[in-house]
């Protein structure tokens, strides 16, 4: 579809100024013109006092740059705004007739009636787009400078349609870089051919003109790189190819040999041109070669070795030959074929290497060189970092950006706006195309941006592209946008673009405690402190907070509902699904709040159950691709299960439960293996970060109230990687957060160390004091001894025998979210009774059951006077009040056809 000659820079350059030469138009609007509601932004735009409104019928003259696609495109916006008949006649005759001539693919006359300057000198992909009246005569002109321009006019002139009325309108348009797309070069579950065919859609109506297919998990991409297509597989391929021309997108097929490619081996770049051969057939011309993710100092054939050496230098010039070869003996050889793409070994920075300085000097200056910016996901990419990558690889830059691609974000959907791109990158580059995610449609709201930054980043604006993107999603629906919005929030957290979850829900939550308890979302206290709100602030707070939780929960439905494409919720479903149960845990959260101030116990252990159940659901829910298949849907996580457990420590210090140690990590979470498995007290459970740590990453131990602590052990690394353990690292305590107070160093992956006698600290660290070079994190256990005697220590035996799966000691871990789970109802006889590691003074014992399994019974005590009933269980909660030192605690079982579940049984100290 496009043409290439000489360098593409030149070639703009030069054609912008005789355009600009020509043009009787101004860079910008001129005073008192308004933007037409066009996306991407034209670059010139001017309003005319002499707009029409189309009838019925329409003539419509074929000019020098019209085409079929241009013509269909003209069509359907004609019919969706109740034009009927469309005329097509012969220039000659276009003023003998009343009413609207459409010149389809210019005349330069015409333009000239109307004083707007033709699109001669315009860049390639340029048009015009006039509409005005001229002797009583209205004229629509949609003259491209190639018929990829007319296209795009056609696609404006869509845009412009308000029923059958189009104002008056001279627009210069073109785009400022060369490729703008995507790339699906991610890993996991690939796209379906019909993801595909609709993506190619997509991108045409949105004036963006590249799609590389590159997934990762194609095996003919990639392991089986040398094997032709099957017949169905290629058929496939061709339809890819014809949809991509009907939408002038180029069709880039990438082919990725690195993991087992002979450089030296002419049968392997055969059998690479015949792969290249087959796609051409289909009409593709525009080829991809990349050299990712490989090992370059492996060989995969002696004679390379023997030929090149060792090092980035010979990987450097063996990539070089190779592509060298397939530019000049192949690409340059076959007409209409694009110049030659790479994607290189090291893509992700701008250091000068012996690798980079032998694709600088001897790879074809033709080729355009792949790059992602400094790092494979970087926070931003600036006009200089660009000028430094297109500097040390010697070559046309075009980058990959790896937004919003979540293959290394499992259960993660990233929905905030494309930011940290500098405009002035254009001036650098050929093109920035986008890696986007398993979910082809739900990509769209990232790619949007895409397309306005690639075609005038002059006046892109990140968040105002992404609401264009979330109204277009909503179809101008209101509320569905509003949805949308907080269904983005509970899904902003990306781990570089957006290291912040849920932002805009988190600033709620941190008024919310404010005005609660006085704390702050950052106070990690159970306990409101002295002097906290009153009761009807603590019950505004909550009112106050009610309808942005009620919100969470009903945003899904509203999607559903509102999404213009159908395959926005399919490709969201276990996202959506999961929000409306986290949205509902909230809600039940607050509920068991109101129950706190009320001093309703009972209530409020119902409502932790339905917060715990729901909680429990949400975490069940699983994706069908790969990789978030293996894990749940992440829904403003850091902000929405945090709040959950406050409120669950809130309820845990209301009756009676000591803080349980915690652990969290400032890494982030591969899969499913969360920082609660460093405290779990089981070494074959583990957290494992999802990255290697950086300098200052931490894994922390907050033992929930300052106390006397003795031994410490970080054990980390672990069967099958033992090399991941923080490299170099500090181990510290502190009492406040804020004041550490180092312990010990180390380099090992066991590192264990003993408190200095009488250290009292809530917080123990271990603090990576350097980055690690590449090896990730596991953590198998961190464990922290308290000395003071402060930890009651609760063990539990008798009756009924647990069912499988299940332990007696359930019942006595200071978490209601385990419960003892009996076997069968209880005969006569049975008890479970409670054991304390020291006689303490109680004055509250509470035993709770599961709603739905309650057992009826008899408590007792024990005391230096021997047992002594206090009172009985026959509802999920009961609270009997004990004023005296006590050891023991029995539950004498009345026998019974209901299998006790018993969550906990709670020894609550006397406040003196």
């Amino acid at each position: 579809m496009r043409r290439f000659g000489p360098p593409v820079a030149v070639v703009a350059a030069l054609a912008l100024a005789l355009a600009l030469a020509v043009s009787p138009l101004t860079l910008s609007a001129q005073a008192g013109t308004t933007a037409p509601a066009v996306t991407p932004e034209p670059q010139q735009f001017t309003s005319r006092p002499d707009g029409f409104t189309l009838g019925r019928s329409v003539d419509l003259v074929r000019g020098p740059t019209a085409d079929a696609d241009a013509e269909r495109v003209l069509r359907a916006g004609l019919e969706r705004a109740g034009v009927s008949t469309v005329r097509v006649i012969d220039p000659a005759r276009a003023d003998a007739r009343p009413g609207v001539t459409i010149w389809l693919g210019g005349n330069d006359d015409v333009l000239d009636d109307l004083d707007v300057a033709p699109p001669a000198g315009l860049p390639a992909e340029g048009y015009v787009l006039a509409a005005g009246t001229y002797r009583s005569r209205h004229h629509l002109v949609l003259a491209g400078v190639d018929t990829d321009g007319t296209y795009y006019a056609a696609r404006t002139f869509d845009q412009l349609l308000r029923g059958r009325r189009i104002d008056g309108t001279a627009i210069r348009d073109w785009p400022t870089m060369r490729y703008r797309g995507s790339i699906e070069g991610f890993y996991g579950t690939p796209w379906s051919h019909a993801d595909r065919l609709d993506h190619l859609d997509y991108l045409g109506a949105h004036r963006m003109n590249t799609y590389e297919y590159a997934p990762k998990d194609d095996p003919y991409h990639r392991e089986q790189w040398r094997d032709p297509y099957p017949a169905d597989k290629l058929a496939q391929l061709g339809e890819l190819v014809n949809r991509a021309r009907g939408n002038k997108v180029d069709f880039t097929f990438a082919l990725s040999p690195g993991l087992s490619i002979c450089y030296t081996a002419d049968a392997d770049y055969q059998a690479l041109i015949a792969k290249f051969e087959a796609l051409y057939a289909l009409g593709a011309r525009s080829f991809n070669v990349p050299l990712d993710d490989i090992d370059y100092n492996t060989w995969h054939c002696d004679a390379d070795r023997a030929k090149y050496g060792t090092g980035g230098g010979a990987a450097g010039q063996a990539q070089s030959e190779l592509l060298n070869r397939i530019q000049r003996e192949w690409v340059a050889t076959k007409p209409g074929v694009a110049p030659l793409q790479m994607v290189p070994t090291e893509y992700y920075n701008v250091s000068e290497t012996p690798y980079k300085k032998a694709l600088r000097e001897q790879l074809d200056a033709a080729v355009v060189v792949h790059w992602t910016g400094i790092g494979v996901i970087p926070r931003t990419i600036t006009a200089a970092q660009a000028a430094q990558a297109k500097a040390v690889f010697g070559h046309d830059i075009l980058i990959w950006d790896n937004y919003p691609v979540n293959d290394y974000l499992a259960g993660r959907l990233p929905l905030a706006d494309y930011s940290g791109r500098d405009r002035g990158i254009a001036d650098q580059v050929v093109g920035v195309i986008s890696n986007p995610m398993n979910q082809a449609a739900v990509s769209k709201i990232a790619l949007f941006a895409f397309g306005e930054l690639g075609w005038k980043p002059a006046t892109y604006d990140e968040r105002a592209a992404w609401e264009r993107a979330l109204s277009e999603r909503a179809g101008g629906d209101r509320r569905t946008i509003e949805a949308l919005k907080v269904f983005a929030d509970l899904n902003t957290y990306d781990t570089t673009l957006h290291p912040e979850s849920a932002p805009e829900l988190a600033a709620r939550i941190e008024a919310f405690w404010t005005a609660y308890d006085g704390s702050g979302a950052s106070a990690e206290s159970a306990i409101p402190p002295a002097g906290a709100a009153s009761a009807d602030a603590m019950a505004r707070a909550i009112q106050g907070l009610r309808p942005f939780f009620r919100a969470v929960t009903r945003a899904p439905a509203q999607i559903r509902a509102g999404v213009v494409d159908p395959a926005f919720s399919d490709e969201a479903k276990a996202w959506l699904d999961a929000t409306v149960l986290w949205g509902q845990a909230l809600e039940e959260s607050l509920g068991l709040l109101e129950a706190l101030d009320d001093g309703d116990g009972a209530t409020a252990w119902l409502k932790r159950q339905q917060v715990d159940k729901l909680t429990g659901q949400a975490k069940a829910i699983r994706d069908v691709r790969a990789p978030h298949s293996g894990t749940y849907p992440r829904i403003g996580e850091g902000v929405v299960d945090t709040f959950l457990a406050r409120v669950g420590r809130l309820h845990d210090a209301w009756i009676g439960l000591v803080p349980r140690r915690t652990a969290t990590a400032s890494v982030p979470t591969y899969a499913e293996n969360g920082p609660a498995r460093m405290v779990d007290g089981d070494e074959s459970t583990f957290y494992w970060s999802n990255r290697a740590p950086a300098a200052n990453d931490e894994i922390r131990v907050d033992l929930g109230t300052p106390r006397e602590i003795g031994a410490i052990a970080v054990l980390m690394g672990k069967d099958g990687s033992p090399a991941d353990f923080i490299q170099s690292g500090a181990l510290e305590w502190s009492a406040d957060g804020e004041t550490w107070t180092e312990v010990t160093r180390a380099t090992t992956a066991e590192v264990r160390a003993t408190a200095p006698a009488g250290t009292k600290a809530r917080y123990v660290r271990y603090r990576a004091v350097a980055a690690n070079a590449s090896n990730w994190l596991v953590v198998r256990e961190f464990s922290v001894q308290v000395t003071d005697g402060s930890e009651l220590v609760l063990t539990a035996s008798g009756g009924p025998a647990p069912a499988e799966g299940s332990a007696l000691s359930r019942a006595v871990d200071g978490d209601v979210g385990t419960a003892y789970a009996a076997a069968a109802g209880p005969v006569s006889g049975d008890a479970l009774t409670v054991t304390a590691s020291t006689p303490a003074a109680v004055d509250r014992v509470t035993v709770l059951q599961r709603a739905g399994s309650v057992a009826a019974g008899r408590v007792d005590v024990h005391t230096a006077a021997g047992w002594r009933e206090i009172g009985v269980v026959r509802s999920a909660y009961t609270a009997l009040r004990v004023t005296e030192t006590v050891d023991a605690v029995r539950v004498r079982w009345a026998a019974g056809a209901t299998a006790p579940q018993v969550a906990e049984v709670i020894l609550r100290r006397s406040a003196g």
